[in-house]
């Protein structure tokens, strides 16, 4: 779903300079760092100019969450027309928080750092700033979430299919 969703938005986006189109794919939820290095490998981007761009454009959103999407949903909740939306944001959020509440740091880093559905930096920033963890805990499980991510879509997006290219 991922790897569709980062082709359709290369596609859609492709009269914009390629470094802009992985920033901005890196930025949106559900596809995040991973959708963007995946559009970096299909776009032929090197993973050297890949990787930081990724990362800034996933790390951007963060402390907004972190530091205001409790504020913002409380308004939000206050109207009919968003109140079902953000309830459901937040039941979703906390029915994946079990380990992070476990486990707070390393749960949180290996949330946002294992890509599966409904994982990473702006869910775990969504969940930490729901479960109030600390920012001082929150932001480093995060990035390190962020480059434990970045490892494993580098090894998928370009690393196989490099290896499988010269066997």
């Amino acid at each position: 779903m991922v790897e569709d969703l980062a082709n359709w938005l290369t596609n859609a986006l492709s009269a914009l300079p390629k470094e802009l189109i992985i920033f901005i794919i890196s930025m949106i939820p559900i596809l995040e760092l991973r959708g963007g290095i995946i559009a970096a490998a299909l776009l032929h981007i090197p993973i050297v100019e890949a990787i930081p761009i990724c990362l800034v454009g996933n790390i951007v959103p963060i402390p907004f969450i972190l530091l205001f999407i409790t504020k913002i949903f409380e308004l939000m909740k206050k109207t009919k027309l968003f109140r079902p939306m953000v309830e459901k944001l937040e039941s979703k959020a906390i029915g994946k928080s079990d380990k992070i509440k476990k486990y707070e740091f390393w749960g949180l880093m290996l949330f946002v750092g294992i890509p599966l559905p409904g994982t990473g930096a702006w869910t775990g920033s969504l969940i930490a700033a729901l479960l109030r963890v600390k920012l001082k805990k929150a932001v480093p499980a995060i990035f390190l979430g962020l480059i434990l991510a970045t490892v494993i879509m580098c090894t998928v997006s370009y690393f196989i299919p490099w290896l499988i290219s010269v066997l």
